[in-house]
């Protein structure tokens, strides 16, 4: 035995590539995804698998490096793997990673958020943004008595039965924008308007006003690609609710905290009723939240008779990674930096386009370019975006190592990692247009 040679062959498995991972995952997995945009489907061809991200970058597993501007679809507020999120969850780790007990970081972030954002009274603790909306309709029918909801077209809640209804992110990137599985008699609880169409809103308070329980929408429309609200829109709708009795909602689990320590609703003066939040005060990690005035979060059980619970809700990892996020975003003063870096890749990104039939949109760190010229004000503006010309100029941007959400109807996201470099190179693309 002590003659024989090692072989030279090596019997360790290879390390599987993107193209093997995605077929194996189409046999295990619907779509091959566990989220329908990643699939691809908006793009053409098959979606890469990550290995590891730091910083603004990210690695996929046949080591092709790409400059991210999707960022966990925002949470990545710092890039990916921030020191300062990494220790925390290292060493909270190490005193359990779930308890279903009260612990103090619980009570420390209800406190954060409630000082951060004026309108949230109090607040309490989900696992992710689609359990944060769907607590909140539940509670705004609890304290209202009333059943109807009102959205609007193109705003996306996360999965909710009331709320996919003509929805935008996913459902609208695969021409869905409705789902089954939802009965009918559910959906018809739902009114629906397009966006910045004030009188298109007053006409279902009109008819329906005493049976609404509450308006909810994305402040800042970020799942339809990137659309503001008009001058005042935001004011009016919030004098809608309070002359017919219903509850403002504001979903900000991707405005919350990104756009201004306050979201959206600092940035524009509005105090909702409630508030969703999500993505950035888990730091990475799955976590939602929902809040507001103390009179209505007092109907949540055990107070009240609205029940809604959750085994994880509060988890210590995830709250840890929030919490040591959103310090370091007020040390450092970050929502000014992520604001600079956002005017520079516009200017950027302007002086590109210029000539060119193609519209480009930006609030602070998020962004979205439609290939479109006509104004997009709403969800029908936006869907007459050509779609063939954003998956052309995905793949070219893809072969230059940047990579942005494979949808022309989502938004992209700048963190405190990206220097004026990165951005800059995310323009490359677009000069071959």
């Amino acid at each position: 035995m002590s003659d024989l040679q090692p072989s030279a062959f090596s019997l360790q498995p290879a390390a599987p590539t993107s193209h093997s991972l995605w077929n194996r995952a189409l046999r295990r997995i619907p779509g091959g995804v566990n989220s329908p945009v990643r699939a691809f489907r908006g793009v053409g061809g098959e979606p890469f698998f990550v290995n590891k991200a730091k910083g603004c970058t990210i690695t996929d597993v046949d080591g092709s490096e790409y400059i991210d501007f999707v960022g966990t679809w925002g949470p990545a507020i710092l890039g990916h793997a921030p020191q300062v999120v990494i220790d925390a969850v290292t060493e909270t780790a190490k005193h359990g990673t779930s308890f279903g007990i009260p612990n103090p970081l619980e009570v420390e972030m209800a406190e954060t958020i409630c000082r951060m954002v004026p309108s949230v009274e109090k607040v309490r603790m989900t696992n992710s943004g689609t359990e944060a909306v769907m607590s909140a309709i539940r509670l705004a029918r609890g304290f209202t008595g009333r059943d109807r909801i009102v959205k609007f077209e193109g705003c996306y809640h996360g999965h909710v039965d009331s709320l996919l209804v003509k929805a935008g992110s996913g459902a609208l990137t695969l021409g869905q924008p409705d789902s089954a599985g939802i009965p009918s008699s559910l959906a018809t609880l739902t009114s629906t308007v397009p966006f910045n169409d004030l009188e298109a809103l007053q006409g279902v308070f009109q008819e329906k006003g005493s049976e609404i329980a509450c308006v909810i929408l994305e402040p800042v429309p970020a799942n339809a690609g990137l659309y503001l609200p008009e001058p005042g829109y935001l004011e009016a709708i919030q004098k809608l609710c309070r002359e017919h009795g219903a509850l403002l909602i504001f979903d900000e689990v991707m405005t919350g905290f990104r756009l201004a320590p306050g979201g959206a609703q600092e940035i524009y003066g509005i105090t909702p009723d409630l508030t969703t939040l999500g993505k950035v005060i888990g730091g990475g990690l799955p976590v939602g939240a929902f809040g507001g005035r103390a009179e209505i979060m007092d109907h949540l059980a055990p107070l009240g008779p609205v029940y809604q619970a959750g085994t994880l809700s509060g988890n210590p990892l995830a709250l840890a990674a929030g919490l040591a996020q959103l310090k370091e975003m007020e040390r450092t003063n970050g929502w000014a930096l992520l604001e600079s870096l956002g005017a520079q890749m516009e200017e950027s990104v302007r002086s590109a386009i210029r000539g060119k039939p193609l519209t480009f949109h930006r609030i602070g760190s998020m962004f979205c370019l439609y290939f479109t010229e006509v104004p997009v004000r709403n969800l029908a503006d936006a869907k007459k975006s050509d779609t063939a010309a954003f998956a052309r100029h995905f793949h070219a941007s893809l072969r230059e190592g940047i990579y942005f959400a494979p949808s022309q109807f989502e938004a992209g996201f700048i963190s405190t990692a990206h220097t004026p470099e990165d951005l800059k190179r995310a323009t490359q693309a677009l000069k071959a247009l």
